[in-house]
């Protein structure tokens, strides 16, 4: 059995809307015929570890009324989306920044900010995307707010750890999901808990599920359209379940040379595990590290009660609140 909550999907499954991968190039640290589980070996440990994320939630579905002869009304999204971080050194945990926004999106053009007594959705006008239907491309749009989002968190966090005492240099920023938009900052790591994509030809596919705790392939290089980044998977410790189980992929900007890159999953093999959740505490063990999920709950605190957030966007729309 797949220990995850059912609520979140599979720790391994399909995603139409996963990134397009053009080219996978297997030979960066060894050759593929030379593919074999790496164990950890010594590192020079991060002074601090910091992990960012982000969180969204759909408070509303709006509708916004057109004027004019068979005009129609068009579906908007009102929804709170939040990101943060937090950063591990001296053997605790502690959090740096968070920053919670609101926000209206719509295809309409006459669509405006949403004031209400518990605060303004700021409107973020959005291109419908016609193979993907109103729906989607109003998440889609959702999704890239919280992404910038996200990215000013990071950048915000490193420049807060000199406050902290910690050396440039000496810290290692691990971003809960891919590394995209973000890969002009340094010793930054994509985490990416859940697996959509098979990138490696079924014998190193397969010897992914051979892999131990603590062990990961080989670094590799993906490439998409106008994108690429390199690559591992690293098994987390855990409960033995299915062959998949535990087993994370993260990644790294593509603009480090090969050795550095290689060097960064070696530090990942020693980081990485020391936070893996455990299944009485979290239903996305071991993947949902600890940072990550405590971050996450203290994100969505900070969004507001969804309940008063809805009775607020019904009084400014002028219904009662209920």
């Amino acid at each position: 059995m797949d220990g995850w909550d059912p609520g979140y999907g599979t720790s391994f499954g399909v995603d139409a809307a996963a990134e397009s991968v053009s080219q996978v190039t297997t030979d960066v640290e060894l050759a593929p015929s030379m593919w074999r589980p790496i164990g950890p070996g010594p590192v020079d440990q991060p002074q601090a570890t910091v992990f960012v994320d982000g969180v969204r939630r759909l408070e509303a579905r709006l509708w916004i009324s057109a004027q004019g002869e068979g005009a129609e009304a068009s579906m908007a999204l009102a929804a709170s989306y939040a990101a943060g971080s937090v950063c591990c050194c001296d053997g605790s945990a502690h959090f740096l920044n968070a920053e919670v926004r609101r926000g209206l999106f719509a295809v309409a053009p006459q669509a405006s900010d949403v004031e209400t007594w518990a605060g303004t959705y700021r409107v973020f006008p959005t291109v419908l995307n016609e193979s993907q239907g109103l729906a989607m491309s109003l998440s889609a749009s959702l999704q890239h707010q919280l992404t910038t989002l996200e990215i000013a968190t990071a950048v915000a966090a490193r420049a807060l750890l000199a406050e902290h005492g910690i050396a440039d240099g000496r810290e290692l920023l691990i971003v809960d999901g891919p590394v995209r938009g973000r890969d002009s900052l340094p010793r930054v790591l994509g985490f990416i808990k859940s697996h959509q994509i098979a990138y490696l030809d079924a014998p190193l596919h397969a010897m992914v599920g051979t892999l131990a705790a603590g062990e990961r392939t080989p670094v590799f290089l993906l490439a998409g359209n106008n994108w690429n980044r390199f690559t591992w998977y690293l098994r987390l410790p855990g409960p033995p379940s299915h062959p998949w189980a535990g087993i994370a992929r993260v990644e790294c900007a593509a603009n480090l040379p090969a050795s550095d890159a290689i060097a960064l999953a070696d530090l990942s093999q020693v980081v990485l595990p020391r936070f893996a959740s455990t299944e009485y505490k979290d239903s996305r063990a071991p993947q949902n590290l600890y940072p990550v999920g405590g971050l996450e709950r203290e994100l969505r605190r900070r969004l507001g009660h969804p309940g008063l957030l809805y009775r607020a966007l019904r009084l400014a729309a002028g219904q009662p609140a209920g």
